[in-house]
């Protein structure tokens, strides 16, 4: 009888215990759902920007914080406004962000691009070596500016790269009624916004460049801006993503999350900061807040 007993209470603990580790093992699964459905199924995004976002070093801030907060991985290829589209227009890109609003309109009617943002803006100015050769400082409109240094024949460096920055700078060139292109002062780099402007500081040429970039670099070369304020100068960045139904490779789900993390109200109050702590003033300034 005690046996038999003894073997009843072993069977009942088994079951017993059976019981709770499997309740144990429900409830850890249970634990570690939620966070597997909230993490992206394609955890790598491509975002094609300008080298003004890279070189000013706003995305060294911004795309952390959007991976800590979303658990993608951003690829980032900076390049010029136009190679940038040209990516997105192949399909070799989630989502874009940009700087050359006219440039721009083409991808966005032809719903290559979709879920079209305004971000933020700052503003381009003129940069030129101290001694001034051209006697350009203090001329409000950059048109002028722009003549005067090709009347005098002192250097000009170009991007040369179909960038937002170039398209800004051949449109001034076209209000000032002078075609640069194959003048001896006129030199272009094919180079991105910083790079370009290391060469004007070396060679003491004048540069058209973002705001955010030349106070990024402005203590690493000789040079100071030499006309700003002009209407024309202005600098406007949307951000948009890939069309997900035109190309079967472009991740839908983590272009929209990058869209809507720029204009998010952290994100905007981010980048209202950015730079003041460095440069006494902001290098970009939000349009969502």
């Amino acid at each position: 009888m005690r046996k038999r007993i003894l073997a009843l209470v072993i069977l009942v603990l088994s079951v017993v215990l059976a019981a709770a580790l499997a309740g144990c093992a429900d409830k850890k699964e249970g634990a570690d759902q939620p966070k597997q459905a909230g993490e992206p199924q394609n955890k790598e995004i491509i975002l094609a920007t300008t080298t003004s976002t890279q070189d000013s070093g706003l995305l060294d801030v911004l795309v952390p914080e959007f991976e800590n907060q979303t658990g993608y991985k951003v690829k980032t290829v900076a390049v010029g406004t136009g190679a940038a589209l040209k990516m997105g227009e192949q399909g070799n890109a989630d989502v874009l962000l940009v700087h050359a609003p006219a440039a721009e309109k083409p991808l966005v009617d032809s719903g290559v691009a979709i879920n079209y943002e305004l971000v933020m803006h700052n503003d381009f100015v003129l940069l030129g070596p101290p001694n001034d050769p051209a006697q350009v400082k203090g001329t409000a409109d950059v048109a002028e500016a722009f003549k005067k240094v090709a009347d005098s024949g002192a250097l000009f460096i170009s991007r040369g790269d179909d960038s937002g920055t170039h398209k800004k700078e051949l449109s001034i060139w076209k209000k000032a009624a002078v075609d640069p292109r194959g003048q001896e002062w006129y030199q272009e780099t094919g180079q991105g916004m910083g790079a370009s402007i290391t060469v004007a500081g070396e060679k003491q040429g004048y540069i058209l460049s973002d705001r955010g970039t030349y106070l990024a670099h402005s203590q690493n070369v000789d040079l100071q801006i030499v006309s700003e304020g002009d209407e024309i100068l202005k600098n406007i960045y949307h951000v948009m993503q890939v069309n997900p139904e035109k190309f079967d490779r472009i991740n839908g789900e983590g272009g929209k999350a990058f869209v809507d993390f720029m204009i998010d109200k952290e994100t905007q109050q981010i980048i209202k900061d950015f730079g003041k702590d460095k440069f006494g003033q902001p290098l970009f300034f939000p349009d969502r807040l």
